[in-house]
């Protein structure tokens, strides 16, 4: 966020000259961070949606593959189980579940230990906090 150049006061300003400046100050400084935060909050946005659509892709083709891969399975396993294909059919049942459970395990632990956070709304912020304790070292 840019620092606007100190602007010299006039020794005869009055005190409540000085109040509307540091209103109208005040004001356009909330104007920008709220600007900041909107724009933070529509990029996450759009590469959310972005991001959304790709792996909607990816999970529609994966599904097929799965499902051929499935079918692959169960008639290996059921060759091997002496042409029962319901046991080759159960053996690949049991082995996706635990698969997926395992799986649905993993992505809620991390789907858990994530921050959504606005980092460049926070930084702002935080030199904002640092210009109003120490107005004269900006």
């Amino acid at each position: 966020m840019a620092v606007s150049p100190t602007s010299v006061i006039d020794p005869e300003t009055g005190i409540p000259d000085l109040i509307r400046r540091l209103t109208d100050d005040s004001k356009r400084l909330a104007s920008d961070e709220l600007r900041l935060a909107k724009l933070e909050v529509h990029e996450s946005i759009h590469t959310g949606v972005r991001g959304g659509m790709w792996l909607g892709l990816a999970l529609a083709v994966s599904v097929v593959a799965m499902v051929g891969l499935t079918v692959f399975l169960i008639a290996i396993s059921g060759v091997i189980a002496g042409r029962n294909y319901w046991a080759g059919a159960l053996i690949v049942g049991v082995a996706e579940l635990v698969a997926g459970w395992l799986l649905l395990r993993r992505g809620l632990a991390q789907a858990k230990a994530s921050e959504v956070t606005l980092p460049e709304s926070r930084a702002s912020l935080a030199d904002t906090a640092t210009w109003v304790r120490h107005p004269a070292r900006h």
